[in-house]
């Protein structure tokens, strides 16, 4: 399987609307035909020193397999969320894991 975590660190003065529309852009890539598994929200109230929380929303995606992560980075579900947001983040950082195992 192959998991797919973006982190977005959205730019200041946002209103309530943009991030309502935000979030329902995350919606429609947890529906793409190709995620196994998807979820995204925003940081926990944790504090320790290696915890990173200054991004503003996180989205993690499963696939079976990298195949089908990379026909996701092509699919049209993909290329419109960033199309219609990527106005809206300042940085977005990305961490793709081969998951070797799971429970």
């Amino acid at each position: 399987m192959h998991s797919h975590n973006v982190f977005f660190w959205l730019k200041e003065g946002l209103s309530d609307s943009d991030l309502l529309e935000f979030e329902k852009g995350l919606d429609t890539l947890l529906m793409d035909r190709l995620v196994i598994n998807g979820r995204y929200g925003k940081p926990a109230d944790t504090h320790r020193d290696v915890v990173e929380n200054t991004y503003t929303y996180a989205l993690s995606l499963l696939f079976k397999d990298t195949a089908d992560h990379n026909l996701y980075q092509a699919d049209s579900v993909h290329l419109a969320f960033v199309e219609k947001h990527s106005a809206k983040w300042s940085r977005v950082k990305v961490f793709d894991v081969e998951v070797q195992k799971s429970r």
